[in-house]
């Protein structure tokens, strides 16, 4: 009975270890065949890379701003009071050099007086931004002439620096001075051509704009005075 029996287990164990090993070969052999065998149709996908050469890198450094026009003080009418009238290239009423203005007064040794007068303006001539200045100047000269101009003081810095003169004429007193759009605007008083020099019959509007050394008139219109 013992010799029948040990038999049929080996025969046991024999199958058991068969099937086992059946199995496991069979997963293996899937697991090799789930693999796509080389030279296949597969399309390979392929993902775009992102350092391409052809790209311009990126600059971190920020693109220069545009440098903004630096600012200065307005000029004052103040100012004027010690400014410079005339120069030896742009001649006030003849002086061979400027004169020196002192709290709006100047006295030469012939007798004659240079006056800053009230009427003043302030604003940009030049289209620089900086505010300049169009002062009332009158020279005396010991008689009776009252010989009035116009004197353009450009700002340099915040300080009034002369650039030219217009003159007016003889007793032709300036009333007010208006600067707008880089013009200004002068109202005086003056007289038609056959008036006496004590009579002032026309009030004058006038426009001038600076360009260079010139501030020229470009239009005016007349009203009775």
């Amino acid at each position: 009975m013992r010799r029948r029996i040990v038999p049929v287990v080996a025969l046991v164990l024999v199958c058991v270890l068969t099937a086992c090993g059946g199995s496991g070969s069979g997963k293996k052999k899937r697991s090799r065949d789930s693999r796509p065998a080389a030279g296949s149709s597969a399309k390979k996908v392929v993902t775009p890379s992102t350092d391409r050469d052809d790209e311009a890198p990126v600059d971190p450094t920020p693109s220069p701003t545009t440098t903004p026009r630096r600012k200065v003080r307005a000029l004052t009418c103040g100012d004027l009071r010690d400014a410079q009238v005339g120069s030896s290239t742009v001649r006030y009423q003849g002086y061979p050099d400027h004169l020196p203005l002192h709290e709006g007064r100047w006295s030469g040794e012939d007798g004659a007086t240079v006056l800053l007068q009230e009427p003043c303006a302030i604003g940009d001539l030049d289209g620089d931004g900086a505010a300049d200045a169009v002062g009332a100047v009158m020279l005396e000269t010991g008689g009776t002439g009252r010989f009035w101009s116009l004197v353009v003081w450009r700002n340099v810095g915040g300080e009034p620096r002369y650039v030219t003169v217009t003159d007016l004429g003889d007793r032709t007193p300036v009333q007010s001075i208006r600067i707008t759009d880089r013009k200004a605007t002068v109202i005086y008083l003056t007289r038609s051509a056959d008036a006496a020099m004590a009579e002032l019959d026309i009030r004058r509007t006038a426009v001038h704009r600076l360009s260079g050394t010139r501030f020229a008139e470009v239009s005016h219109t007349d009203a009775a005075a």
